[in-house]
């Protein structure tokens, strides 16, 4: 051994390919079954090869149709098989069959085209698996129909890969947005002297407002399912004598009723069952305490940024969110959703 490192070991972007490409051969269900690669980027073929290439490791026997396939291949699928395509026009043009797995590339945000299909003119509205391919070396699954697969199986992993790779240049990217977070907290109407958890707190950038809103009695936590975010958190944490914790904001680590209040800054939009969190936040806050939803850009803002049309059924959206919170023992008592920023308040029932 001469310590020198071996040039075949895989990459850390290889292994996050490797379990992407797992997880999706896992997806495609038993027998006869119909998968296409679509979205707007040139990956769409090199995808639709590995994952084919995968298919057939685990023991799937698996066709890869291309244009230049023979017909028979072309015209049906045999017994058993896995037909895997690509491409928009052959999603257009599905076999008999129909598609069994539509996965939509999700890349750089094309320009909105509001109404062109109900999902931004991106399509990824109708996917059945949403893969966010922003970082070519660094895919990660945003989106799985329940129907596919328990979203556990998922869900963690993907949320913590997602997160993992953007925390170092976090608070490079979105610094400006600091001022945002101290009126929210600030308008929150959090009591002094209690406890208040960061739910989602990311590189802590609400903590010393947290602070400064519960006085020097008070207690600060903040909870993230991501380690690499808390460790950028660890220097605002100190410095606002607060708390933090590495955990599951669907099973939060605390007894019934124990906190005064709860703020949730850009959280609600990445959990894949919205009643559930927002009930999970419900049982761990006190009758009449405060849970503060808040995002620094509004929803139509972040729409736009993000190629897509602004919808009415989203989990955000004043109806949806005021139903979600009636059910799940909040009652909403503002929201506000100007273009500079998202605020909801609610108070525990």
């Amino acid at each position: 051994m001469t310590g020198t490192a071996r040039s075949d070991q895989p990459t850390a972007a290889a292994l996050r390919w490797a379990e992407v490409l797992d997880l999706l051969a896992e997806v495609v269900p038993a027998g006869p079954a119909g998968v296409i690669i679509d979205g707007m980027d040139a990956h769409r073929g090199v995808v639709a090869d590995r994952l084919a290439t995968t298919l057939r490791a685990v023991g799937r026997s698996c066709v890869r149709l291309t244009d230049d396939a023979p017909p028979a291949d072309r015209d049906g699928w045999r017994a058993g098989e896995v037909t895997v395509a690509d491409g928009p026009h052959r999603r257009a043009e599905p076999p008999a069959g129909g598609w069994t797995v539509v996965v939509w590339l999700r890349t750089a945000p094309p320009v909105a085209r509001a109404g062109a299909d109900g999902a931004g003119g991106d399509r990824s509205g109708g996917a059945h698996v949403v893969v966010d391919l922003h970082d070519p070396g660094w895919p990660v699954i945003r989106h799985v129909d329940a129907a596919l697969t328990d979203r556990d199986r998922w869900y963690l992993a993907e949320s913590r890969a997602f997160f993992a790779a953007r925390a170092a240049t976090w608070d490079t990217k979105f610094g400006d947005d600091q001022p945002a977070y101290t009126a929210a907290v600030t308008e929150g109407g959090l009591p002094v002297g209690g406890t208040v958890l960061d739910v989602g707190c990311g590189t802590g950038r609400a903590l010393p407002a947290l602070r400064a809103a519960v006085g020097p009695t008070g207690t600060v936590i903040g909870l993230d399912v991501t380690p690499q975010m808390l460790a950028v958190a660890r220097n605002p944490a100190v410095a606002a004598a607060a708390g933090l914790i590495l955990a599951d904001a669907r099973r939060l680590p605390f007894a019934a009723a124990g906190l005064d209040a709860i703020f949730a800054a850009g959280l609600i939009m990445h959990l894949p069952d919205t009643d559930a969190g927002l009930r999970e936040l419900a049982r761990v806050t006190r009758p009449g305490g405060r849970l503060v939803l808040f995002h620094p850009s509004g929803r139509a803002t972040l729409a736009a940024r993000h190629g897509r049309a602004l919808r009415s059924d989203e989990p955000l959206a004043e109806g949806p969110l005021r139903g979600s919170a009636g059910r799940t023992g909040w009652r909403l008592l503002r929201y506000d959703d100007p273009p500079h920023r998202f605020l909801a308040i609610a108070e525990r029932g």
